[in-house]
């Protein structure tokens, strides 16, 4: 990847912990998260990153609520990179992977535990085996959630056993509490290392809450895809909370241009991270 590589935006909608009393704009019923999809996808965003939340808020893994998001999102866009994420905070081992019969084009999956700020985001091996093999049934590609370095060398562990195809797609996650914070000379040094081991990977750079910019140019700078949405900031600056995801997705348009980027459409996205064209929409009975 070059500078001059457009650049795939990722939004990440929903997460686990923003609640309305955060932002109001967070999208938590199934209705919610497919209208904030699609203005998202409108403003420029070409891969959505998803959890689901009960009724009442709280983080679930519930395969039939990811089935309705995944129903929703594409038929209003049918184009866009759908990612279930196989996070640890609304479900428990295997569990984590129930949506994955689904068959999202993507799928979220840190190849080792890490510190959050109170708890152990704990990925033992024989999960993380888990869920690249189910994703490798399911046709779905993983996006490896990097919080330190040594799962980039894991997910290439895995890509020499065959539990995931090359190339790999790598997100280098900084700013989390208690993990690896956001530094530029090691961030570069990720990038570095990912392209030593992995020549052909690609990769993107995700920063959380203040520092969501900051990896976003960073990112841009390098030659890699940007992550934006209110799952990991829920301000567009300081004094201004974010009216919607799509909001989001358009200050990462704009940035594009300072670096002499542009947004990568569905289609440069697909071909970028060497997925499957989307299926035609089918025509109305």
């Amino acid at each position: 990847m070059t500078q001059t590589t457009p650049c795939i935006i990722s939004v990440a909608i929903t997460g686990s912990l923003p609640k309305k009393k955060d932002n109001p704009a967070v999208p938590i019923s199934v209705s919610e998260q497919i209208e904030s999809t699609h203005e998202a996808y409108e403003a420029g965003a070409t891969l959505v990153h998803l959890h689901v939340r009960n009724d009442d808020g709280s983080p679930t893994s519930a395969p039939e609520r990811f089935a309705q998001v995944l129903e929703g999102i594409r038929k209003a866009c049918p184009d866009i990179i759908t990612q279930t994420s196989t996070g640890g905070r609304s479900g428990a081992g295997r569990e984590r992977g129930g949506m994955l019969s689904l068959r999202p084009d993507m799928a979220s999956l840190a190849t080792g535990s890490v510190n959050f700020p109170t708890r152990v985001y704990d990925n033992a091996p024989d999960l993380v085996d888990f869920l690249a093999e189910e994703m490798k049934r399911y046709d779905i590609k993983p996006e490896v959630e990097a919080f330190d370095l040594s799962m980039i060398f894991a997910a290439v562990n895995l890509q020499k056993r065959g539990l995931i195809q090359a190339p790999l797609h790598v997100q280098f996650v900084m700013g989390v509490k208690n993990a690896m914070p956001v530094d530029r000379d090691v961030f570069e040094f990720y990038v570095k290392t990912l392209k030593r081991l992995a020549p052909d990977a690609t990769w993107t750079g995700a920063g959380i809450g203040k520092d969501q910019l900051t990896l976003v140019r960073w990112s841009l700078e390098l030659g890699g895809h940007a992550r934006t949405g209110l799952e990991d900031n829920v301000r567009l600056d300081r004094d201004t909370l974010a009216p919607s995801n799509a909001a989001l997705v358009k200050q990462v348009r704009d940035l594009c241009a300072e670096y002499g980027r542009r947004a990568a459409t569905p289609a440069e996205a697909r071909q970028l991270l060497k997925l499957p064209a989307a299926a035609p929409a089918k025509a109305a009975a």
